[in-house]
């Protein structure tokens, strides 16, 4: 069974974001980004939320276009759509079957791009199961929430933390559901 995999950047007091969506205090550059960048090669699918996809609009992304050209893009929305969307970008509804049914494809781990309420629900739910913290030495106050609006309790297991000279953390840990 394929793992979903959250891997995403997060300042110190958990925030993937900051207000209005600003991730201009996260880095751009550097030994933990390319390293990030590394390893995005090795999933061919990835699910986000909708929030999350239009979000690279700002970026340059064209609604219907992939964001990770190489990857199979799992656009999770009860509402969005849509017309012409390349092959490789489905949208999709909420719900856990969904999941359950890319979990069981035959295929690499799936990558969890971005999105704190649909992280927080994914969690929720028991559907993560490893996560990767790019911890950034920064603290934000406000934004977005690395699980959003989730206040559950879940069990970690690090499995590696890896630190870099700018004081940049890697931290990959396994969720241990219950």
């Amino acid at each position: 069974m394929r793992k979903i995999v959250y891997y995403v950047a997060t300042s110190l007091d958990g925030y993937i974001s900051g207000k209005e969506g600003d991730i201009s205090k996260f880095a751009i550059g550097g030994e933990m980004v390319e390293q990030y960048q590394y390893d995005l090669e090795s999933f061919d699918s990835v699910i986000m939320g909708r929030n999350t996809y239009e979000f690279g609009y700002q970026y340059g992304l064209k609604p219907g276009q992939p964001a990770y050209p190489h990857m199979e893009h799992f656009i999770f929305s009860n509402a969005l759509e849509l017309e012409g969307a390349h092959e490789q970008v489905q949208v999709v509804p909420m719900n856990l079957d969904t999941i359950r049914e890319l979990k069981s494809e035959i295929g690499s781990d799936i990558y969890l791009c971005g999105g704190g309420m649909f992280a927080g629900w994914l969690m929720e739910n028991g559907m993560i199961d490893e996560l990767k913290l790019k911890v950034n030495p920064i603290i934000l106050g406000d934004g977005v929430r690395l699980f959003g609006d989730y206040e559950g309790s879940t069990k970690l297991k690090v499995i590696s933390n890896k630190s870099y000279p700018d004081g940049f953390q890697l931290v990959t840990s396994k969720v241990i559901n219950s």
